[in-house]
């Protein structure tokens, strides 16, 4: 090889590298200008029980995020609202493998940390994210740092940024949905998108579709229904982001980005997006397990868990593997206080899940 040859081979090797360097460059801009889109919320001192060293170290292996979507009636405040939906999400670090766990807006929890037991999706509109995310570690013994909040708009734009999820709607879910009066008409005036009446069936529907699925609660198995409905949509969700094109996945940034409510930094969330192919939905589930509803006066129909303890149990075994998970001594004390106050006890429980 000559010296001319040699001098254009290593011009031709620089110029690579940099190209290469300037494409990274490019990476990180692209990524930091969509991250910048997100609305933060830098929560400070998030309370967790005493938990014991082995159940502490045992939820260092895992990242548990409460996700929340919040019925707020006005796009992007995410500081208040009902917090309609109320999911934990728990990543195994090490498989990659993600849960999913409703937690019933009806059930009788322990809202603020004074022995006030009402609704849990009280939390988040008196209190806003960290109130709801203290009111989660409280009662379930677990120690969440992270929190992702949406509203209808943005569920609506993901979706349609996706080009609809698949879904199997039944006759009585549909009368819900369609009509002047309809879920898809309501949703359709919040988000000021377009909706359209569904079939009975199989059929890919829209965003605002999708959104009015998730809130109808007037079928048979009303709350409990309405919770597995979102699951459902999350999960039709996952399996379209899954086999989703660069340019998808751009529109799905471009639309939902600016209408998030999170405290992930922004090196975390990139970190987090690296890995997105290698996360799997593993199982998902409704928490109490064990349950009773009934009427209490003022605070209305509560979701009662029977025992908190014993669901918190299971709960663990089945999020991190921890079949014999040794409970904080506040959260015996908050399940005796439920026994108390409503007087059922685990005997009294009318739906088992395990």
């Amino acid at each position: 090889m000559t010296r001319s040859q040699k001098r254009r081979k290593r011009r031709k090797t620089i110029l690579i590298i940099e190209v290469i360097v300037l494409l990274l460059l490019l990476a990180g801009l692209f990524l930091w200008l969509k991250v910048g889109l997100i609305n933060w919320d830098d929560l400070k001192n998030l309370k967790t029980n005493n938990l014991d060293e082995e159940t502490q170290d045992l939820l260092d292996d895992y990242t548990t995020i409460a996700l929340f979507g919040v019925d707020n009636r006005a796009t992007g405040n995410y500081d208040s609202g009902n917090s309609d939906s109320i999911m934990i999400c728990s990543i195994n670090n090490n498989t990659k493998e993600v849960k999913l766990v409703s937690v019933y807006r009806d059930t009788c929890l322990d809202v603020d940390g004074d022995e006030t037991f009402r609704k849990c999706n009280y939390a988040y509109n008196h209190g806003g994210p960290q109130e709801a995310i203290e009111m989660l570690n409280r009662n379930l013994d677990l120690n969440i740092q992270k929190y992702v909040s949406v509203d209808f708009y943005a569920l609506a734009e993901a979706v349609d940024a996706l080009g609809g999820i698949e879904l199997d709607i039944t006759d009585e879910e549909a009368s819900y949905m369609n009509g002047v009066g309809g879920y898809i008409a309501m949703t359709a005036e919040i988000t000021g998108r377009k909706g359209g009446n569904v079939s009975v069936g199989h059929q890919t529907v829209n965003g605002v579709q999708a959104v009015a699925y998730c809130r109808i609660r007037y079928t048979a198995g009303g709350d409990f229904g309405r919770a597995e409905r979102q699951r459902t949509v999350l999960e039709q969700m996952v399996a379209k982001l899954d086999g989703a094109s660069l340019s998808e996945l751009n529109d799905l940034v471009d639309a939902v980005f600016d209408d998030i409510g999170t405290n992930f930094t922004m090196t975390q969330i990139i970190s987090m997006a690296t890995s997105m192919k290698d996360y799997q939905l593993a199982g998902t589930a409704g928490f109490p397990f064990a349950k009773r509803t009934g009427n209490f006066g003022s605070q209305g129909s509560l979701v009662v868990p029977c025992t908190l303890e014993s669901n918190v149990k299971y709960l663990h075994a089945y999020l991190f593997g921890n079949e014999d998970a040794q409970l904080s001594d506040e959260l015996v004390k908050i399940s005796d206080d439920i026994v108390n106050f409503t007087g059922y006890t685990q005997d009294d429980a009318l739906d088992y899940g395990f």
